[in-house]
């Protein structure tokens, strides 16, 4: 895949958030209603995670829900996860529940692809899209103890004995920690069918695999391992960023010879069946709290790029990412 190619499969992307505080529980019953400008503030809402806790998804739902507090603009915000199948477990679930306004799902380009390896009978285009959040590049990242210090190294291991150098990723085939080695394999020489992927249902349990040598390399999202870096627990080799990450210690592909540029994205759909005016209700809210100082400063805190778009704009990027999606699987031919 080169480099144009991967700006397509990524332009118009949004993604993660990183906050460590959870948001309260919810009393039954409430209404979504939107808040600011008069309105009432959203109550009741939950807010569906489709992977483990300590995930990229988890942090960034949490991220945004406690934002969404802080401004007034929802009260008692329940965050919750339903793991499984690369997030189409919550993906059904979702669908499931048609018609109810008191619920969104946070998603990304996992659950994109997710919905193509796991043959998912429910698909995003059943949901309700609402926002883009944010994007995130990737990171290239081994343990600290690992004989490769640099990307060169480890790439020609992998290039000499593709199955024996396992890489984990925390994303199903067709997400963004599967394309991001399976791109670099095609940009290196190393046959996309023969890269040994390890999924993982989440950073959290990633780690834990980095950590105890059950893969020699991952990719997965910088914010995801940044700390861990910062620690000394793991050791980032490259990020897939066209830019070097503010306040992450590695060089881009680019800078390593590698012409491959790649970008992870996260967003919110909600249920399919609301009306147009709870949709609109969810829209207005996540409009201002992505306007709101509070959350420019996780922006700034945790290095992401604001990529914030709702509407058709949404609607219309999700339909393209689910194209390309499948046709870069086809076309690496992991479909």
């Amino acid at each position: 895949m080169r480099t144009a190619h991967l700006r397509r499969l990524a332009a118009g992307t949004v993604a993660a958030g990183l906050v460590l505080t959870g948001c309260g529980t919810t009393a039954e019953g409430g209404s979504a209603s939107g808040g600011g400008d008069g309105e009432e503030a959203i109550s009741g809402l939950r807010v569906m995670v489709p992977n483990s806790p300590g995930s990229g998804y988890d942090s960034t739902a949490r991220a945004w829900a406690q934002v969404m507090e802080e401004e007034g603009l929802a009260e008692s915000i329940e965050v919750f996860n339903l793991e499984g199948a690369g997030g189409t477990v919550g993906l059904q679930r979702l669908v499931n529940e048609e018609g109810n306004a008191e619920m969104l799902m946070q998603m990304g380009l996992g659950v994109v692809g997710a919905q193509y390896s796991n043959q998912s009978e429910a698909t995003l285009d059943q949901t309700t899209p609402i926002a883009g959040l944010i994007e995130e590049a990737e990171a290239i990242v081994v343990p600290a103890d690992s004989p490769y210090q640099t990307l060169d190294q480890l790439v020609q291991a992998w290039s000499a004995d593709p199955g024996n150098v396992p890489v984990g990723g925390a994303s199903n085939p067709g997400g963004p920690d599967h394309l991001t080695p399976m791109l670099l394999a095609q940009e290196v020489g190393v046959t996309p069918t023969e890269v040994n992927y390890v999924a993982y249902d989440g950073g959290g349990e990633l780690l834990a695999g980095i950590l105890g040598g059950d893969v020699q390399f991952a990719a997965t999202g910088v914010g995801e391992v940044a700390e861990s870096a910062v620690g000394g627990d793991v050791r980032i080799l490259a990020v897939t960023s066209e830019e070097p990450v503010e306040g992450v210690d590695a060089p881009t592909l680019q800078d390593e010879g590698v012409d491959l540029t790649f970008t992870n994205w996260r967003g919110i759909v909600a249920p399919p069946g609301i009306s147009e005016e709870q949709t609109q209700r969810f829209v207005d809210a996540v409009t201002e709290m992505h306007d709101s100082e509070a959350w420019q400063q996780v922006l700034e805190d945790q290095g992401w790029t604001d990529a914030f778009t709702t509407g058709d704009e949404f609607s219309e990027f999700l339909q393209s990412e689910s194209d390309r999606v499948q046709g870069v699987l086809s076309e690496l031919g992991l479909t």
